[in-house]
Parts: C-alpha cells; structure tokens; sequence
C-alpha cells in the first residue's frame, strides 16, 4: 500500500488514518462529531504509551516458545471491559483466577504458561448489527464502553469520541494495579492456598485445586529445605491483549520505539483482529501489519487454507517465531473437521505459527427465556476436538483465549454447579457475552492440564 503524506503525529511506516478510512473499515463507530475525534486523537497521541516496545519484544519470543511446541498460552479475561469495573477487587478477581488456573496448567502438565490478560483495552465490540430495537424503539447497538452506554436510551448509544480518552485512562489505571499486584506480592506461588481460601469449602473443584496447592506447597518447602529460594517464585510476567478495533484510538497510540525506530501499537502488548474484520485488504489488516507487536488472529469454520497461508505472507512475511497467532473459533460441532486442514496448510507453509482455541464465541445460543449464553460442555467439547485436531494433525496445541471472570456469575450453563437456564437470572452481570466464571474456568483448566500431559508425551 502506498501511503499518502502523513498528518501530524502520525507515524512513518504506518498507514496513515485517512489511509485507513479510504479502505472503508469495518465495525466503526459512526462519530456524530469530527471535530471533537479529531481533539481527542490528538490529545492521545501526546499521551505516555500504555505498555512499552521491550514488553511487546518479549512477549514475542514467549509466543515463539509456543510456536515451538515449548509453551502453553493462556489469554482470558472480560469479553466487554467497562469503565465501572475498573476496581481493585474487579481487577483482583480476574488475575486470581488466571493466576490459579495457570498453576494447575503450569503443575500438573508441566508446561511453561504465558499469561495473558484479556484486559486494559478490551473496550470495544464488534456487532452483528448496527442496530437494536426493544419494544419498538430502535436505536444504535452498544459498541463498548469506548464507543457508547450500554442504557437503552438515545443519550447514551450516541457515540462519543470522548470515551476514548476514558479507555486509555481506564487502561491505565488497570495496567498499573495489574503490575503491582505481579510484582508486589500477591502473585507469589507461596500464595496458592492464599488464592482458593474464599470458596474451596463449598467447590468441589475448590477442593481438587486445594490438593494440588498443598502439593506445590511441599515442593517449595522441599526447596527451601535445599537451600533454593528462586526469585521467579514471586512475581509473574503478565501481559496485556484486546482487540484493535477502533482505528483512531489504536492508531494514535502507535509510536516508533526508540531502541529499533519500528512502530509498535502501545495501548497493549499482544493485539488481535476479529473474525469480522480480517479481510486480506482490509484496513485492520493493513493497520496490523505495519506494527512489531506480536499479532493475533480468530480464525472462524469459513476459513480456507488458501486464504491462510496469504495471510501469513501479509502479517508475518520474515517468518518472525512469536509474531503471529491464529485464534481459532470454530464450535463444538465444526472443529475437528474443520481445524486439520488449516493446520497442515500452515505446517506446510513453514512459519513458526502459535494456535490457541477459543472455545467461546462458536458456542453461543438464546435460552428461551431470553438470555445470551453457552454450555459449558459444548465449550469443553470444542476444547477437547482443538486437542483431538492437533494430535490427528501432529502439531502443537498451543494455548486457550477463555471469556471469563473471577467472579460467581451464573451466564453459562452446566460445570460443576449444574446452572440451568432459570439459575441464568441470578447474576447475568456482562455488559456483552456470557463469560465463564471462576469455579468453570478452574474446571476447563483441569481438563486441559490432562489433555496437555497427554500432548508433550
């Protein structure tokens, strides 16, 4: 693509924005007022960056570990972050429960796990329309917090440029508590009995996740016997992940690293483009590939070989290991005779390509009393055919990207807890999808723990 002279602020080597609007981008918002977006993409162009080009680095060479079969992804978190959800105990909840199923994976199977967070920018949603009616009003669907309100009312599905400045200082604050949290203490593997203490009384996977505390507790005891006291015990690398979806907040938060002068996408670490959005010729597409961020991208049951191995020439032409990622989300009743194809076409292109599964999205239904949900058992299903698919295949299964929340929520059917449509009442709290909660998140990590012992054997 032959950019055109860039405007102030922006960076050479990116497309510049009237670039990227010329290629009629998808799932935009419809802002009311230029004038306004135009302040506020300037003033975040000023802005310090969210994250730094280091991170971003190594993270890459994380991913290349599990693009060679080394390591294990997992990504999760919130499918819809909100403003008001960025507090302490919010943010606390969901990196416990990444944290608690990261040690079942990391213990049990043996595997190095890079944690990612679906988390500090994931403010934005792709729509199936533009559009929503209730009791014959019709006004425009909720994009995000950083788009429009989630009330049904005009004032607040008006979309306001302001709320992107509210989406960098809502990450922000995110960032900074994720960190302290990562490095102050509380992500101590001393702390794994720490971590369950609030309902392994009344779970019974509290419980199996309890046992195997007390065992990762005599392994350190063992070691500290021994005279060893690693300092990698004690704090974790976490890093941040969302989808780049609006084009002028991601945008204007790409600066040129001073180490390297390549461009880097700072308002997180490891960014990803939709199902929806990923056209060979599409502006997101073309926005991705200018960046030296690690990259990710949903891959949905449609989803041709040819059309893979394209894309792997557009957003990873050097074959960097680390810097590409494919998300597959297929459902239950699609991937494993969907996924091998794929995987082979990539296996025999020869880039170094990272799959994680995204049991997810491919698994949502309307209950008949009106609610957005999925079955637990179909999201372990479709994790279980991704395992099936790469051992059929011979490749790696990389990782998982989960919709979840450390809290008791009732939004998906079955676990442990047996929730049935009626229990969907009690505590549908997402502003979007339904997300597992934490005694089903700590559930699915079970199951993978075995199914990747059974992998590196």
């Amino acid at each position: 693509m032959q950019f055109a002279t860039l405007s102030a602020g922006e960076v050479p080597g990116v497309p510049g924005l009237d670039d990227l609007r010329a290629l009629k981008p998808l799932q935009q918002p419809e802002w009311p007022d230029s004038a306004t977006l135009d302040q506020v993409i300037g003033e975040l162009r000023k802005l310090p960056p969210l994250v730094f080009a280091g991170e971003c680095d190594d993270l890459t060479t994380k991913i290349g570990a599990v693009a060679r079969g080394e390591a294990f992804i997992l990504q999760g978190g919130d499918c819809a972050e909100t403003f008001d959800g960025v507090t302490a105990e919010n943010i606390r909840a969901k990196l416990r429960v990444l944290l608690q199923m990261a040690v079942v994976l990391q213990y049990a199977a043996s595997v190095p796990v890079v944690k990612v967070g679906r988390i500090a920018g994931q403010y934005a949603k792709p729509r199936s329309s533009g559009e929503e009616t209730r009791n014959g009003v019709t006004l425009p669907s909720y994009r995000g917090d950083a788009v429009n309100g989630l009330e049904f009312t005009p004032e607040a599905r008006n979309p306001d440029p302001n709320r992107l400045r509210g989406v960098y200082n809502a990450a922000a604050a995110t960032l900074n508590l994720t960190r302290a949290f990562t490095t102050g203490g509380y992500a101590d593997l001393h702390q794994v009995h720490a971590w369950n203490t609030d309902f392994v009384k009344s779970s019974p996977v509290g419980q199996k996740y309890e046992r195997l505390a007390s065992e990762i507790e005599r392994a350190l005891a063992f070691m500290r016997a021994c005279g060893a006291t690693a300092d990698e015990f004690k704090t974790v690398d976490f890093y941040a992940s969302h989808e780049a979806l609006i084009l002028e907040y991601e945008h204007a938060l790409t600066r040129i690293d001073s180490r390297t002068q390549q461009p880097y996408d700072v308002s997180g670490h490891l960014l990803w483009v939709g199902e929806r959005t990923r056209q060979l010729d599409g502006a997101h597409v073309e926005f991705l590939a200018s960046l030296s961020n690690p990259l990710g991208v949903k891959i949905g049951p449609t989803t041709t070989p040819e059309y893979i191995r394209t894309l792997i020439d557009k957003l990873n032409p050097k074959g960097i290991e680390g810097r590409l990622t494919f998300i597959t989300r297929m459902g239950a009743g699609k991937i494993r005779d969907g996924l091998p194809p794929l995987l082979e076409a990539v296996r025999d292109h020869g880039s170094p390509i990272a799959w994680v599964c995204d049991p997810m999205h491919g698994n949502t239904f309307e209950t008949p009393n009106g609610y957005k949900t999925r079955n637990f058992e179909d999201v372990m299903d479709e994790v279980q055919g991704f395992f099936d698919a790469h051992e059929q295949v011979g490749t790696w299964p990389g990782g998982m990207h989960i919709e979840l929340t450390g809290d008791d929520v009732t939004e998906c059917l079955g676990g442990g807890e047996e929730l049935v449509a009626e229990d969907l009442v009690n505590r549908y709290e997402t502003a979007c999808d339904p997300r597992l909660n934490r005694h089903q998140s700590l559930e699915l990590a079970f199951l993978v723990a075995e199914r990747l012992r059974g992998a590196r054997a």
